[in-house]
């Protein structure tokens, strides 16, 4: 709308600046034609009403809410030149004033288009996400064949084909195929991610090598991509301290404004003329219009939050991220957050006369059927070194293990309840091994080979869940940021817990781990943190931790890339990856220093502006025209949008190295 109004106000203002005698003089040429006296009244008119329409009407609309402000300021300054103007043709002043009218609202409109243009620029994550989703899927019918619906028609349990480089419609689980997923859209992490059988893939996701089929769990606004959309979205509506601050600062300028145009009417009709005093309010209430204040805050909101949400970070609280500024304590729960909450093959130990290749390949053997998470991390491990051998008569053993026959012999993989019912005794060179990784919290599963009555041991299995390398990073960003203190806790026994924080290179009498903790009293130690005067920033996955998480000055949930919809948290990194945390810490101060800077910027500017259009160094011959102030106000708009737009530099996305 505001750029349809500014060409339109344009093309008529270009007309009336050309015939306004005042231009004339300035640059040495004539122009008479009849009826060149109505250009300026009839197009100056037609330029008021039709392009300053918006300006009055927002007018109204304060005067209404009581809320005075940018657009009552700028109604104001309008219609004053527009009674100037109408009352010059009239012979009550010797003004050429319709020009400067003209001009006025043609720069204003422009102004405001070039603010809906950055706001809407930064908003276009929203669009950006939206388009992420095809229109069109591809559903597998039960009888086997292919039929090509939209996404609309997509319900929960359709089985949809996912083509080599399509995204997926929808979220679910794959049920047939293995693809390497492109998830940067939703995670911001770079490097596609291995999906297999059993594994969820979200909507809008690319599959980039190979075709996977895909059982439908959510559609529509329930779908990951959805609930992101709606974060985003609440982030760039909602309002911080410093966008109070700039509201209450609007009001008062509004009143400023209005003391000064006052005051610089009666000083200039006292000891001037009319038309100066006339030339001059106008000039006071054009400059004083906060553009640049109504800008500051707005687009730092929105690009900021745009800014965050393509590398995965989805702010939903305005106050949390200005908050995280100010963090000192950043306290991680342990599972799922700075280890992978699956177990994995940590060590593997033979006995005599056995290689650590063979116990793995052979345990991987007789856990192949099975659907328990340590038999499929064995499996796992397994696959990875090398192909494992084929086993029939698999039988569960419940609560002790599992048992079947590979290459002709019968074997068994359980914890210490197979071993006490086989009365099978441990290998002295295999129980130290065992038991230390049992102090460090490792589960230990032995491979026993049967023989009629008697089982030996062939080998053990330590599996634990393991640290993320990237917790390591993001731990060692916190400190180059210069928080205090990394905390983590846990319902894991202290050993178990002790050992984690230092393979997480945890300091010694500066850090802090909490174990043994329930999920019920987490949110107590986050109210002891606080009670000691530490601002705390709360790490979980969202679930067990939402006490914490709400209780926290800041609450971060990891969603792993689904569950973005917590309402505890105040923000959520899309990913499993906790250096989204420094991510925070660097967008935090980041915007912050952005909107003092446009504050500063915004305030300074009035201070200086409004003297000078009221003309108090007139006595030196410097003096401003309402159309110069409107260019003057125009500009600072512009060097707040610029500098919002550096936001765009900050690095946020996890550093490889």
């Amino acid at each position: 709308m505001f750029r349809r109004k500014f060409w339109l106000s344009l093309a008529l203002t270009v007309p009336v600046v050309v015939t306004s005698h005042m231009v004339m003089d300035w640059f040495g040429y004539s122009l008479d034609f009849p009826g060149m006296s109505l250009v300026g009244p009839v197009l100056g008119s037609v330029v008021f009403f039709y392009g300053g329409w918006p300006f009055l009407v927002g007018g109204v609309h304060e005067v209404r809410d009581r809320a005075p402000g940018m657009m009552l300021l700028i109604s104001m300054a309008i219609t004053v030149a527009y009674l100037a103007s109408l009352a010059t043709s009239f012979g009550a002043f010797d003004l050429d004033f319709w020009w400067e009218l003209a001009a006025l609202v043609t720069i204003m409109l422009l102004g405001h288009w070039q603010e809906m243009k950055a706001i809407g620029q930064a908003q276009g994550a929203l669009s950006a996400l939206a388009a992420l989703l095809p229109d069109d899927a591809e559903r597998v019918a039960d009888d086997g064949q292919v039929q090509q619906v939209t996404v609309a028609d997509l319900r929960a349990g359709d089985l949809v084909l996912v083509r080599s480089g399509a995204r997926v419609p929808a979220d679910g689980r794959i049920t047939d195929g293995e693809a390497e997923m492109d998830e940067s859209m939703i995670t911001g992490e770079s490097r596609p991610v291995h999906r297999r059988v059993g594994d969820p893939v979200v909507a809008g996701t690319v599959a980039t090598d190979s075709a996977v089929r895909v059982r439908v769990e959510a559609v529509g606004e329930d779908t990951a991509l959805a609930g992101i959309q709606r974060l985003v979205a609440q982030a760039q509506a909602s309002s911080g301290r410093a966008q109070m601050l700039a509201d209450r600062f609007a009001a008062l300028l509004f009143y400023v404004a209005m003391a000064a145009a006052v005051l610089t009417f009666a000083a200039w009709w006292a000891f001037g003329s009319l038309d100066d005093s006339v030339v001059r309010t106008v000039t006071v209430l054009v400059i004083a219009c906060p553009h640049a204040l109504g800008l500051a805050i707005p687009l730092v909101i929105a690009l900021s939050t745009a800014v965050a949400a393509k590398a995965g970070i989805l702010v939903k609280n305005r106050l949390a991220l200005e908050r995280m500024r100010t963090v000192d304590a950043v306290l991680f729960d342990k599972t799922g957050t700075l280890t992978r909450g699956a177990h994995t093959v940590t060590g593997v130990a033979a006995a005599p006369g056995h290689t650590e290749d063979d116990v793995l390949r052979l345990a991987a053997a007789v856990e192949a059927d099975s659907e328990h998470p340590l038999a499929r991390a064995i499996v796992a491990a397994a696959t990875g070194r090398g192909p494992t051998s084929a086993a029939t008569d698999f039988r569960s053993l419940t609560g002790r293990g599992v048992q079947a026959n590979v290459d002709g012999t019968h074997y068994a993989v359980g914890g210490p309840a197979l071993l006490g019912e086989l009365d099978a005794s441990v290998p002295p060179e295999l129980t130290a091994t065992s038991e230390g990784w049992s102090e460090r919290g490792a589960a230990v599963l032995h491979l026993l080979r049967l023989d009629g009555g008697r089982a030996e041991v062939l080998g053990a299995i330590g599996l634990a869940d393991e640290v993320r390398p990237e917790a390591r990073q993001a731990i060692a960003e916190l400190r180059r940021q210069g928080i205090d203190k990394i905390m983590m806790i846990t319902g894991d026994a202290r050993p178990v817990a002790e050992a984690v924080a230092a393979d997480l290179g945890f300091r010694s009498g500066v850090d802090e781990v909490f174990a043994e903790v329930l999920p019920a009293d987490k949110d107590k130690t986050v109210a002891d943190l606080q009670a000691r005067g530490l601002t705390v920033a709360m790490v979980g996955d969202g679930v067990n931790d939402a006490p914490a998480l709400a209780r926290a000055d800041v609450g971060i949930a990891i969603g792993a890339g689904t569950d973005v919809a917590i309402e505890s948290a105040g923000v959520v990194l899309a990913s499993s990856d906790p250096r989204g945390v420094t991510g925070v810490i660097r967008l935090s101060k980041a915007s912050y220093r952005k909107m003092l800077q446009n504050l500063g910027w915004a305030a300074g500017y009035n201070v200086v502006a409004i003297p000078l259009a009221a003309g108090v160094l007139a006595w030196a011959g410097l003096t401003l025209s309402p159309a110069v102030g409107a260019i003057l106000m125009s500009a600072s708009t512009i060097v707040v949008a610029l500098n919002a737009q550096l936001l765009r530099r900050v690095q946020l996305a996890p550093d490889e190295g």
